[in-house]
């Protein structure tokens, strides 16, 4: 390049942004945000079993696997780990292996 010549990208504005620009940036932002494994209530599990799993499945103590099973009680659901699309994919395949209702989704 030439001192009186800049480069494409430097010739855009912030408020000119191409909208490929725009669609790229909406893609990394959505890949940035982490997936989460939520856990819904059930009418079949009793409440000290589920405290049970998230203690050995997830390594939580038994305060805050208290906390998470009753926050599922109370609430419906509740998250209890998030990370990357295959970690939470496998997540919820333990959840379902020891019997409890589970899903995952984009963080909010």
């Amino acid at each position: 390049m030439t001192a009186g010549t800049a480069g494409v990208g430097a010739t855009l504005s912030a408020t000119q942004a191409t909208p490929e620009a725009v669609e790229y940036t909406e893609i990394l932002e959505a890949e940035d945000r982490p997936w989460v494994t939520v856990v819904w209530d059930d009418p079949v599990n009793l409440m000290h079993y589920v405290t049970y799993i998230f203690q050995k499945l997830f390594g939580y103590s038994k305060g805050k696997a208290t906390e998470l099973m009753l926050k599922v009680h109370n609430d419906g659901k509740a998250v209890v780990s998030a990370g990357s699309r295959d970690k939470m994919e496998h997540d919820v395949q333990r959840l379902h292996a020891a019997g409890l209702w589970a899903t995952m989704q984009r963080d909010d």
